[in-house]
């Protein structure tokens, strides 16, 4: 992920057992009051702690119940963070989206133009288009890195106006980081109609997506590009083809 980009490799085993621990103290305490709520939110002190006691050396016994109980939290956390704002993050700036536009299945993209991880998922996205029929990708341009990433930005919702913005999207991040020449080239490559696409990207109506969707990304608590959003999962970092596939496949079943 850009600006943040990728954390030390140094620091993930200790972020593992931290995360390990509070989904062990998470999942504990979320069994401990299922149980003792209801007709049984009487019990003692004494009562709910014994119980509490036995969740939590149960879970101890069976760790193979983590990953789910994990998959289950932050596919909760990611509904309550969609909650109300789901549908405007699905719905592209119209003709901003790759694959198949009526697909059943919706991934979404936070990408920057001058955001070299967002380069190296292109080839992600190609493979995850030609497996997934049904896969409907809406990208939403953040572009958060430089001012350069901002025009580029703008050119390629100009070319999304006019139907071309998947070659307009290949060809700027094949030709390398966003410049006045290199814009300018991937936008004649898409055979864009230059004078109607540098009114498009000047309009109000484009500053104005820009803008929402950095109010989008800080709702949502991205902080850098590439960020996903497919289904309930809110996934952030180029982080590959069996992470997405995965996440897309858990979308589906939905």
């Amino acid at each position: 992920m850009q600006k943040a980009d990728r954390k030390p490799r140094a620091n993930a085993g200790k972020i593992a057992l931290v995360a390990l621990l509070v989904v062990l103290a998470g999942v504990a305490g979320w069994f401990a009051e299922r149980i003792v709520s209801g007709p049984a939110a009487s019990l003692s002190g004494r009562d709910r702690q014994a119980i509490e006691t036995v969740v939590h050396d149960y879970i101890l016994a069976h760790p193979e119940i983590l990953p789910e109980a994990m998959d289950n939290l932050q596919a909760k956390q990611g509904r309550a963070q969609l909650s109300g704002v789901r549908k405007e993050v699905e719905t592209p700036f119209p003709g901003a989206v790759m694959g198949n536009p009526q697909g059943t299945v919706t991934l979404v993209e936070f990408t920057d133009f001058a955001c070299g991880y967002c380069r190296r998922s292109v080839a992600d996205v190609d493979a995850l288009i030609a497996r997934n029929p049904d896969l409907r990708i809406v990208i939403r341009e953040l572009p958060i890195l430089s001012p350069q990433s901002a025009d580029a930005a703008r050119m390629a919702l100009a070319a999304a106006e006019q139907g071309k913005y998947t070659a307009f999207h290949k060809a700027m991040f094949a030709a390398g980081q966003p410049d006045p020449a290199t814009i300018e080239a991937a936008a004649r490559a898409a055979g864009l109609d230059m004078a109607r696409a540098r009114a498009t990207a000047a309009s109000p109506r484009v500053e104005r997506e820009l803008n929402d969707n950095v109010e989008l990304a800080r709702q949502l608590g991205f902080g850098g590009t590439p960020s996903w959003v497919v289904g309930d999962a809110m996934i952030a970092g180029a982080v590959g083809m069996d992470q997405l596939s995965q996440a897309i496949a858990t979308a589906r079943k939905r």
